[in-house]
């Protein structure tokens, strides 16, 4: 795809790589030094049958990452019993409270462990790049932080092509609105079909860059449209998407549309409780950045948050220090 910048923003306890695409954010992937590669997608391994769910066909498989366990459908010639041993793949990263979605290879043998790790961001974005440049340093921690702002958003504006979107995760489905955004002078009615198709395509970005999946239900602006146009548009939106079934377009406006999961929700992994630690080593590495001048940079915390951030502090560099003076649950970046 044309237009497209690779960034990759490595620092201690924490990289990120980021594809944008037009100077919008296409994909942003996050890969902490505490994750486990038996939860990472693509991961190889064996594994051993916790529990069999004949109702379901399918087991629950333990692979030395303690529960949640991954869940395994069965193919239908495949009959297994608690304790056999399998080879597995990671299909779909865990989220919310469910461990990972697994994919039957075959018989294995031996303890739980890992034959072979799926790739890393790192690796992801060097594959997705090719030959293109990988823009690293300063450019990458802002860009980095600027992709996190855009995954937290929920609520998304184009006046130049009048479309306000809303976009929403709930435990059941994901619930997008399209609709008008008001433009001075104009019937933004007569705008129903541009605006419908700078939707769909910002719903698709959405969707990539939270790497939401599950049901997607679209309420298209306006009324009284011609369903196979709207299905053939959406089709053409999620044309290089694997697994993605498009639904028929109700007589209400709505689409529905079902992707896959992949990895692990961005709002999940920006919810756990390192994130606010790691921010604060990321806003020091911006500093240290930014300002090559300054001899010393300071990152002042509480006492507990000092006995985890120390390490991490120190492989910044000697101009980073870290003081544990400061209130607990508060981070300040100071001059030295």
């Amino acid at each position: 795809m044309a237009g497209l910048e690779f960034y990759l923003d490595e620092m201690p306890g924490e990289t990120r790589a980021v594809v944008t695409q037009n100077g919008e954010v296409h994909s942003l992937y996050i890969e902490r030094d505490t994750d486990r590669f038996e939860n990472r997608l693509g991961t190889q391994l064996v594994g051993r049958v916790a529990r069999v769910e004949p109702g379901l066909k399918a087991a629950f498989i333990d692979t030395g990452a303690g529960e949640p366990f991954g869940f395994m459908s069965l193919p239908k010639a495949v009959h297994l019993t608690e304790g056999q041993k399998v080879r597995v793949q990671v299909s779909a990263e865990i989220r919310e409270s469910k461990g990972p979605a697994l994919k039957y290879l075959g018989e294995g043998q031996g303890d739980a462990r890992i034959l072979s790790a799926g790739p890393g961001v790192t690796q992801i974005l060097r594959e997705l790049a090719g030959s293109e440049e990988i823009i690293t340093g300063l450019k990458a921690v802002e860009m980095s932080l600027h992709a996190e702002e855009e995954a937290r958003n929920t609520s998304i504006t184009r006046s130049d092509v009048g479309l306000d979107l809303a976009i929403q995760r709930t435990r059941a489905l994901i619930a997008a609105d399209i609709d008008y955004a008001p433009l001075p002078g104009r019937d933004s009615r007569k705008g129903r079909d541009a605006v419908n198709r700078f939707g769909l395509n910002e719903v698709a970005r959405q969707l990539r860059l939270k790497h939401w999946g599950g049901i997607v239900a679209i309420d298209l602006a306006g009324v009284a449209f011609q369903g196979d146009s709207i299905v053939n548009l959406a089709k053409a939106v999620f044309s290089g998407w694997n697994g993605v079934a498009i639904g028929p377009l109700s007589r209400f406006g709505l689409l529905q549309v079902s992707v896959p999961w992949s990895h692990t929700p961005l709002d999940e992994r920006l919810a756990h409780r390192d994130t606010v630690l790691l921010d604060s080593v990321r806003r020091l590495h911006h500093a240290l950045l930014s300002d090559r001048a300054t001899p010393v940079y300071e990152l002042v915390c509480g006492a507990e948050s000092a006995k985890r951030l120390a390490p991490l502090v120190a492989a910044l560099g000697p101009r980073a220090r870290l003081s544990a003076d400061g209130p607990a649950g508060a981070f300040t970046i100071k001059q030295g």
